[in-house]
């Protein structure tokens, strides 16, 4: 029997419900349906807390509730064919490849390929891409949203502006402000690279503009208009903090448009992570807050490839997270501030943009709760108080930067909502993706893991293995490549028809069981140019 909806409203992260309507019966984590050898068994576990509970069942309950939604009370094999299966996984590629001169110097990037591939409905992830055109450098990002799409909507919207003009000299700064006053044509601050579905909000337009003057306006204050070199880390860390500010103060003041003022609650109640990747010649920049991943896939000499991590999960698999968190607060709430693997026990993430109900105090939120427009004020989730709430906030949209120089053998760099990393080691993805960029297939023993084969499935296996070969390109996008085995993959590492087709079949209420959104941006380098730079030193 399918859960009270009213006990679904406080559930965040895992098993968001970006629609407050309907009953549901959501599986907190897709792999407690299918278990991956990736996740430890903390990541399975659920909080006790009762206005959080959540309702675990195996696949045989499953059964009876589709049969109570009326779905077919018999099995039926129906698959899908190769061209549908592609017409899926293709709907949201997108690729991008740089001039090879770009009017100031020849790019360290080739291009980049993106892709995503929805299990929420809609999908919470987000994309974004830009080329910097009043500095140098490409950014790029990935949006992972949770308890609706509202605030990764609005990050992947106003996140790179927030960069881009953080990374501008006092000169240009004062050009924009004056152009704005005077009602001349604005200097454009980016070249956007998006897909069709990738689209910007026009109804909020005015008010994110006016948000990001104001903060122009206060860097032209501080800046004294000395000529001085721009710390990237330092620009990237305010822009996050920045954007998620005034992502609080927006819901806190509000619009007298009511459309606009519930716009901006839905954003700052629901939350979003974020991985944002800077490049500007050799110099490498990842700004991570939460748990999406940024990948370098390093090719050795010997043509073998190798992953190197550019970012640390913000959860409680992170020692020094949890430890940042103990020491932020009270010693007596050192056992409440991180509970069941969760943020009071509830939300996964350690940092994240939006999520009010972990950053202001109850009295402004039952204050702005009040005060504002009746979806709100009748919806249960945001009337929760979490438990153990005491010293607020719990929660940072700060991010942690790494720098990485870049060197001849890094090819390319995978960023990744959590949708692919709980679904692949990172060697297995950066393996993947660098015999698909160069067509280069090191061939190793086929490993059974384990498993008893027959004659007849280890020839079964070597013939999946020459397909594969001959058919690596039947994708024209990396990200797209990613994702099919991401899906489709059995326990061989092959990809399965039958498996790709069963998973991307399964309907919405069903899919968020066994997988998350996923969203990838793979970023190709270009090798000679960068050696290029290490002969010029």
């Amino acid at each position: 029997m399918p859960a009270p909806t009213q006990l679904f409203f406080p559930l965040v992260r895992n098993c968001e419900l970006s629609r407050i309507y309907g009953t549901a019966c959501y599986c907190h984590h897709k792999h407690l349906c299918c278990s991956s050898p990736y996740l430890s068994q903390s990541h399975l576990r659920y909080t006790n807390h009762p206005a959080y509970a959540t309702f675990s069942r195996p696949k045989e309950s499953w059964w009876q509730y589709t049969q109570g939604r009326r779905y077919a009370s018999t099995p039926q094999k129906f698959y899908l064919t190769p061209p549908q299966v592609n017409s899926i996984l293709k709907a949201n590629e997108y690729s991008f490849k740089v001039p090879e001169f770009d009017g100031k110097n020849v790019s360290s990037i080739l291009g980049f390929d993106s892709n995503q591939l929805p299990a929420n409905a809609p999908i919470e992830d987000r994309r974004s891409a830009a080329t910097c055109l009043q500095t140098r450098g490409m950014l790029l990002g990935v949006f992972d949203g949770h308890a609706g799409c509202a605030c990764s909507q609005a990050v992947s919207e106003r996140l790179f502006y927030y960069i881009a003009v953080s990374l501008l000299p006092h000169e240009t700064l004062l050009e924009i402000e004056n152009a704005v006053e005077s009602g001349r044509a604005l200097l454009p601050i980016l070249q956007w690279h998006k897909h069709p579905n990738d689209y910007f909000s026009k109804e909020a337009s005015k008010l994110y503009f006016n948000s990001l003057r104001t903060y122009w306006q206060e860097l032209i204050d501080l800046n004294t208009g000395e000529s001085a070199d721009i710390d990237v880390k330092e620009a990237l860390i305010n822009a996050f903090k920045r954007l998620d500010n005034d992502i609080s103060l927006e819901a806190q003041v509000g619009d007298p448009n009511s459309f606009l003022n519930y716009l901006v609650l839905r954003v700052a109640f629901s939350g979003a992570t974020a991985c944002v990747a800077h490049v500007d010649g050799v110099d490498l920049h990842v700004a991570n807050t939460g748990d999406s991943r940024a990948m370098l896939g390093v090719q050795e000499e010997d043509g073998s490839w190798s992953a190197v991590t550019l970012s640390n999960d913000h959860n409680a698999q992170n020692e020094r997270e949890v430890e940042r968190l103990k020491l932020e607060h009270p010693k007596n709430e050192a056992k409440s501030v991180v509970k069941q693997d969760r943020l009071l026990g509830l939300l996964m993430p350690f940092r994240a943009f939006g999520d009010v109900k972990f950053k202001w105090s109850i009295d402004l939120q039952k204050r702005v709760i009040e005060s504002g427009p009746d979806q709100l004020n009748d919806n249960e989730y945001t009337k929760f108080i979490p438990p153990n709430y005491h010293t607020p906030p719990y929660l940072t949209a700060e991010p942690e930067v790494t720098y990485h120089r870049l060197r001849p053998q890094d090819k390319f760099l995978v960023l990744a909502t959590d949708g692919l990393w709980e679904t692949m080691h990172r060697h297995d993805v950066v393996k993947i993706v660098g015999e698909y960029l160069t067509g280069m297939h090191h061939q190793q023993p086929i490993a059974v893991g384990g498993y008893k084969v027959t004659l007849g499935q280890m020839h079964g296996l070597l013939t999946e293995r020459r397909a594969k070969m001959s058919s690596v390109f039947e994708d024209q996008n990396a990200a797209t490549h990613l994702i099919r085995h991401a899906v489709g993959n059995n326990e061989f590492g092959a990809v399965d028809h039958e498996r790709l087709s069963k998973m991307l079949s399964l309907p919405e209420e069903l899919a968020r069981m066994y997988r998350d959104d996923i969203t990838i941006i793979v970023v190709q380098f270009n090798s000679h140019v960068v050696g290029a730079y290490q002969n010029q030193e």
